[in-house]
């Protein structure tokens, strides 16, 4: 069976957030199931650059406000998975941010860019662009893929089933009705059952709409996003979709995320802790936090926006402060949040330290050298980094929501009495919720016994990718 993955990014070579670590490790875990998977991403210059063997196989334009437009095939780095590549110099050939310009505001032609990505994967289905292979099933992954569905519902006379994931339904897409002559799309296409949504387009409704199936980013989440509360606006359109909506975790690459791992201080096992505290000695030190604090030290590896419940941490920090922990904070986002943790920094220097930025290997050593995680989201389809946190040992303190909800187990009494516990849960998005587990986690992390027992049952939890393709294979068979 010949899957094609559509994505506007790919770990290592383009990376915003834990969509490029998916669009890596899926494919790569289908692949050893025994299917025939190809990849299409657009030709940005980390793509370009980090392809091997990269050969045309197609001349395409002008097409899309681009001159000349090129499919190219070659092989990823690491997996040496199949991929094909967009050539469009005009729409793609830009530094810095994939989706944003220097301005810090969207590209204005973003419409045209990934539209062209939707469009080159109905036409590689119609098998007009590589005869040698065409696929079955094309997967399409959040908004940037989203009118892939709906290029291939044009022709009615194409059996090429989809899936469209559903990744973060926060970021949908949306322009101007005005772009719909520059994407190739008929006017009939903007109506309420059709793309248009509040007087404009949906690239990630017109996924929703003519996908065959909708898969979310973990069983919670899937539920969730049919509700006002975590819909935004398209709850209607997904709960009209019925049983073609569902929920699949996402899993973790371990060959890239374990305690083993070359970019921290010490291997460690679960069996043999010693190494982990070597980590957070390496990371105090790196830092200029003390090393000899009472409490945990807590981090952060996240954006920092108001969505991860960041404004929630800030709020609740001298209480973290007060139980003599510390705190590690690695991400970038709001400039107001941003200022907040560098100013705590800077009242506490022993006690909080800020890099407002993103570094892979930093990362790695925030993860392992932390004792516990923090990731306080208002929602939260999936998250990759407490699924990263608890094969390290390192204790998630969350949100009930989304996978967090799906994959955290609450240290509660009973929890630690049957030896099940692998983090802190809390059920408000509130600073006082979020201060109350901050004080307990501390209470707990001073019985050496009883922390050194969630830690090892946390390792031992299993969320590699082996799961989870499984599943994807069964939805792509049963279509």
């Amino acid at each position: 069976m010949r899957i094609l993955h559509v994505a506007a990014e790919i770990y290592p070579l383009v990376k915003t957030g834990g969509l490029a670590d998916v669009v890596a490790a899926l494919p790569a875990a289908l692949v050893k199931r025994g299917l025939d998977v190809r990849i299409l991403l657009p030709g940005l210059p980390g793509i370009l650059n980090g392809m091997t063997g990269l050969e045309p196989v197609f001349q395409i334009g002008p097409v899309f406000g681009a001159a000349v437009v090129t499919l190219l095939r070659g092989r990823l780095p690491d997996s040496g998975l199949s991929a094909y590549v967009i050539d469009a110099p005009f729409l793609f050939r830009r530094e810095g941010n994939t989706y944003v310009g220097p301005d810090g505001r969207d590209w204005s032609d973003n419409h045209r860019r990934f539209g062209l990505l939707g469009w080159v994967a109905a036409h590689l289905a119609c098998g007009e662009l590589d005869a040698a292979w065409r696929p079955d099933v094309i997967h399409a992954h959040d908004w940037h893929a989203g009118l892939a569905p709906l290029y291939i519902a044009q022709n009615p006379g194409l059996k090429t089933a989809t899936v469209f994931t559903v990744h973060n339904l926060a970021f949908q897409g949306r322009f101007s009705n005005d772009c719909l002559a520059e994407l190739a799309l008929p006017v009939g296409q903007l109506t309420p059952p059709g793309i248009e949504f509040h007087g404009g387009i949906s690239f990630m409704k017109a996924g929703l709409v003519y996908a065959n199936r909708i898969t979310t980013v973990s069983p919670t989440y899937a539920r969730e996003v049919r509700t006002a509360e975590f819909g935004y606006g398209l709850e209607g359109v997904l709960r009209d979709r019925g049983t073609d909506l569902s929920g699949i975790l996402n899993g973790v690459d371990y060959a890239v995320w374990n305690p083993a791992d070359p970019d921290i201080a010490s291997a460690y096992r679960a069996d043999d802790l010693a190494g982990k505290l070597a980590c957070k000695l390496a990371l105090q030190s790196e830092l200029g936090l003390s090393s000899e604090a009472a409490g945990p030290l807590f981090v952060v590896v996240s954006r920092l926006f108001v969505q991860k419940g960041m404004d929630l941490l800030l709020a609740a920090l001298p209480e973290l402060i007060g139980e003599g922990a510390q705190l590690a904070v690695l991400g970038t986002g709001d400039d107001d949040l941003e200022t907040g943790f560098r100013r705590a920094a800077a009242v506490n220097p022993e006690q909080v330290a800020v890099f407002v930025g993103y570094d892979e290997a930093m990362a790695h050593r925030f993860i392992a050298g932390g004792d516990v995680l923090l990731v306080p989201s208002r929602f939260e389809p999936c998250g990759l980094t407490q699924l990263y946190a608890l094969r390290y040992g390192t204790l998630p303190l969350v949100r009930r929501v989304g996978g967090l909800a799906d994959t955290v187990i609450d240290a509660s009494a009973e929890n630690l009495a049957a030896d099940r516990a692998t983090g802190f849960v809390f059920a408000d998005a509130a600073s006082q919720a979020i201060g109350k587990r901050i004080r307990e986690a501390c209470a707990l992390y001073r019985d050496r016994r009883a922390w050194q027992q969630v830690q090892r049952r946390a390792m031992l939890q299993d969320f590699s990718w082996d799961d989870s393709a499984a599943h994807y294979e069964s939805l792509y068979r049963s279509l």
